[in-house]
């Protein structure tokens, strides 16, 4: 997954459970990969300039997510059997 543009890319990812998704910072402003309301699974560091964070997802389901610092970046990953 690439965070560029303000923007996670694609916006809609679909994997299947088991799979470990990356997402690196390609913008030069720090951005967060957080789960959407509370209790999700994914919860990055502020991300600089070429940093990564790693998720397995190991449960089917929708993961909607954002940027912290910039509310207005969202996506999502679609996660099936």
């Amino acid at each position: 997954m690439a965070i560029r543009n303000f923007a996670f890319s694609p916006a809609t990812l679909k994997v299947k459970t088991g799979t470990t998704v990356t997402w690196t910072n390609q913008d030069t402003d720090a951005h967060t990969v957080t789960s959407a309301g509370s209790g999700g699974p994914l919860r990055s560091a502020a991300l600089a300039t070429h940093a990564t964070y790693r998720y397995r997802f190991t449960a089917p389901g929708t993961y909607h997510y954002l940027c912290t610092i910039h509310p207005f970046m969202t996506a999502t990953v679609e996660v099936t059997r």
